[in-house]
């Protein structure tokens, strides 16, 4: 792989994971527990939305190749996704939503905290302002997993179920590749594995407040890296890509 090729693949996982988790949010619309939390998870969806479009048209453009953000994310077929695996697993109840939410809002958060120092200027530059949004994303889930957690018997079971359900798909955030360490070298991206301390102890404060239990590290899956994903990311390319295959030459 060249340089550009590196980066390409670089902007796409970041992309990637803002534009599925998005998605994700969006299907609580009209259907959250109440109306200032339908608006609330609307609201995050859409500021990954945003962060989606500017990573997938800076990929765009890197790539050379005429692909728009908006080519890249209708007209890409399962396996050319680089997704966290945990972002396109389904909804769930609330408890679920926020418990996937929680832990990908607090890696995220630490991960454009060091992009901002970047050494590519534009990818510095999304990540800063990415951040200012992630700050609040990440304080939202945190107080819903304390209030779930710390709340009634049936909210501290569902949160913690929710918990114990997801947490083989976490280690994945903090692998590292050949395109990962090319970009370190370079000083444009991040050493994940540098975070791990910091995300670990931030977790462990939330989760001890919450009377939750951090579980046991039984069991991981991965494969995003290499386009293998779950067969739940099929189902949301069908519904998000349909309308732009159907009517490719549609003018919004």
């Amino acid at each position: 792989m060249t340089d550009n090729d590196m980066l390409f693949d670089y902007l796409l996982r970041l992309g990637d994971n803002s534009l599925i988790l998005g998605q994700r949010l969006a299907e609580w619309c009209g259907h959250a527990p109440m109306l200032e939390e339908d608006l609330a998870l609307t609201n995050i969806g859409l500021d990954l939305l945003g962060q989606a479009r500017m990573f997938l048209s800076y990929a765009g453009e890197v790539e050379g190749k005429g692909r728009d953000e908006d080519r890249l994310a209708y007209f890409r077929d399962t396996k050319d996704w680089r997704n966290l695996l945990l972002l396109e697993q389904p909804n769930g109840d609330f408890a679920a939503t926020m418990a996937r939410q929680f832990f990908f809002d607090s890696f995220q958060y630490l991960q454009f905290e060091a992009l901002a120092r970047s050494s590519d200027e534009r990818l510095a530059g999304i990540a800063a302002k990415s951040l200012k949004e992630t700050t609040y994303h990440r304080r939202h889930s945190t107080d819903w997993i304390i209030r779930l957690g710390d709340g009634t018997d049936e909210s501290h079971e569902k949160m913690q179920r929710a918990i114990d359900a997801i947490w083989g798909y976490l280690p994945e955030m903090f692998d590292m590749d050949a395109v990962d360490d090319a970009m370190v070298a370079d000083g444009i991206g991040v050493d994940v594995t540098a975070l791990r301390t910091a995300w670990d102890g931030y977790v462990n404060d939330v989760l001890a407040e919450a009377t939750l239990i951090r579980p046991e590290d039984s069991w991981s899956v991965r494969g995003s890296r290499d386009g293998k994903h779950s067969e739940h990311l099929g189902y949301i390319l069908a519904e998000m890509q349909f309308l732009p295959r159907a009517y490719p030459d549609a003018k919004w």
